[in-house]
């Protein structure tokens, strides 16, 4: 099953150079290239040698860094192209073709026969070359499920690697995605790839259902950087494949480098990481409801279904607000040293509550309440040998 048995195709160094504020330097790639290896990704895409000639330096440079990932590039089902990409060094290559009627209509212009034609001289031509190889069609989901499954029929004969299912618009739905997974895994084979954009916000489902059909690779970015609105982000997967299988993903991956990585690519890109994403966002693990604040403290996975140790990070309770339950006022007051009982945490709860309907609080406000109320008390120990609380028992 596809759950237990996949590779993360790391694509930020090849989709993410798409992203509109991408500009990363050949010193800026070898930095990403290195963390996300740390990380743990079976395969790192890069940009096609014959976009640039630094392109091409770059992937020269990174296939002779050593790393354990598989260095792949990504090109046009061209010769030339393919020729130049055998010489960088990669491991494998990936090679596309645009098969929808939109792309065969107003990009390259070219038949089905002629597809297949061509993808069959690149595909023996790497293959005689000793490398990995990937064909992926282009624009799949609006393409003739006919046209595809001949084409995949096709390039599976002659022993491709795998093939590629590519939502190249984001259109398609996490049904569908199964259903055309499903339908293929039962056609070819070799291995299956998808790659999914995110402009109907379905990246992250729609690559999980196709590990769920029978896909064995996914392409990810850093952040889900890439063309438009980009692509499955990796610590986007990473969340949803943790939730199926924790212990699973402890042991593959280095998940404590995840915020380190997105805070890099986030800096060379101009962006912050948003509030609510996953993991590594400032608001993923911090917990307002009293009812909730309650729970977590008697068992985190009341209301987390991530656990924030495993990838090097602390869930926080905020306490600060008109919504705070004593429970959560109790565990800031053990956290300060202040030793206060119950009752007296329930009133002081019950003045933060006030406080709150009146104006925003800080921690700094609670953390003030609490030692003033804790200093009465002392004082109050010291002059009469009663606490605030015994003299309210005694009235």
């Amino acid at each position: 099953m596809s759950l237990e048995n996949f590779a993360i195709i790391e694509s930020t160094l090849r989709e993410g150079e798409q992203f509109a504020n991408a500009f990363f330097t050949s010193d800026q790639k070898v930095e990403i290239a290195r963390l996300l290896d740390a990380f743990g990704v079976e395969y790192l895409e890069l940009t096609s040698p014959a976009a640039s000639p630094q392109s091409r330096k770059d992937c020269e440079r990174i296939a002779r860094l050593g790393l354990k990932a598989k260095i792949l590039t990504h090109v046009r089902c061209h010769m030339d192209d393919a020729r130049m990409a055998v010489d960088t060094g990669v491991d494998g290559i990936d090679v596309v073709f645009g098969t929808s009627s939109y792309l065969r209509e107003f990009s390259h212009g070219k038949d089905i026969p002629y597809i297949i034609d061509s993808a069959i001289q690149v595909i023996e031509f790497v293959k005689s070359q000793g490398l990995e190889v990937r064909f992926s069609s282009e624009d799949s989901f609006r393409s003739d499920l006919v046209d595809l499954l001949t084409i995949y029929r096709a390039v599976d004969k002659i022993g491709v690697n795998r093939v590629g299912i590519a939502d190249t618009v984001g259109i398609a739905t996490p049904r569908q995605v199964y259903d055309l997974v499903r339908t293929l895994r039962g056609v070819v084979h070799c291995d299956i790839e998808f790659h999914g954009h995110n402009d109907t916000g379905c990246a992250i489902a729609n690559a999980y259902c196709a590990l769920e059909a029978g896909a064995t690779h996914v392409d990810t970015s850093v952040l889900g950087i890439g063309e438009r609105n980009g692509i499955t982000p990796l610590g986007g997967l990473i969340a949803r494949l943790y939730a199926y299988n924790p212990e699973l993903i402890r042991r593959r991956y280095n998940l404590p480098l995840l915020r380190e990585v997105e805070n890099l690519v986030a800096n060379l890109v101009n962006v912050d990481v948003p509030f609510n994403n996953y993991i590594t966002g400032f608001t993923a693990f911090t917990h307002k409801a009293g009812i909730h604040a309650k729970a977590i403290l008697n068992n985190p996975s009341t209301y987390e279904i991530l656990d924030p140790a495993d990838f090097g990070l602390t869930r926080y309770i905020h306490v600060a607000h008109r919504l705070t339950g004593w429970n959560a006022i109790k565990q800031r007051a053990e956290q300060l040293q202040l030793n206060l009982t119950d009752d007296e945490i329930k009133k002081i709860t019950a003045q933060i509550k006030a406080l709150a309907d009146q104006k925003q609080l800080s921690l700094d406000d609670v953390d003030v309440l609490l030692r003033n109320y804790h200093s009465a008390n002392v004082d109050a120990e010291a002059e009469t040998g009663l606490t605030p609380s015994d003299v309210v028992a005694a009235d």
